[in-house]
């Protein structure tokens, strides 16, 4: 016959085993919890988000303009005509037109054309660099102000209103009209 104690302590040990299976489907499903109540959080903020976004009103061009964050986006755009460039953030690069003016670029590209026009004169005789231009801007040389600077002068090469005749050094393009 067995005794009380020792049917008392099997019943202690199946409900102690019995805790211990529960804790751990608990802490499981706690765990899932958490990471699906993150993911929740994740969308409302997503969806905030973008309604600021779509409610916000155009705001004024921030001051100065090369200071902004490099454009990501480079090509045509779409349906609208070769003399047209990809816009980002409202500001059109147009591909570089025979007679066409300076005034026709945005400000912060219209002032690296400057620069490089005044350090490389209008015969386009020497070229300048990233840095040159920079301080030619009144930047201080910082690498992420030089890289910003790269990344606009590489899309006037690409528009035609810049030359890169050596890597990382950028003149007028030559032929007619080079100086305007």
């Amino acid at each position: 016959m067995a005794s009380v104690v020792g049917l008392l302590e099997e019943r202690e040990l199946a409900a102690r085993e019995r805790v211990v299976v529960l804790r751990a489907e608990a802490d499981r499903v706690l765990a899932q919890l958490a990471e699906a109540e993150t993911g929740w959080r994740e969308w409302v903020i997503a969806r905030q988000r973008v309604g600021e976004v779509l409610s916000a009103t155009p705001t004024a061009p921030r001051e100065p303009a090369l200071v902004e964050t490099p454009d990501d986006v480079q090509g045509q755009g779409q349906g609208q005509g070769p003399a047209v460039a990809a816009s980002v953030g409202g500001r059109v690069v147009p591909v570089r037109q025979p007679g066409a003016d300076l005034q026709t670029l945005p400000e912060g590209y219209r002032e690296i054309m400057q620069v490089v026009t005044g350090q490389v004169g209008a015969d386009g005789g020497s070229a300048t660099g990233c840095r040159e231009i920079a301080v030619g801007l009144g930047l201080e040389p910082t690498p992420a102000r030089v890289e910003a600077v790269r990344h606009r002068a590489k899309r006037l090469v690409a528009r035609g209103w810049l030359a890169e005749p050596v890597a990382g050094r950028f003149t007028l393009p030559g032929g007619p009209g080079a100086g305007s």
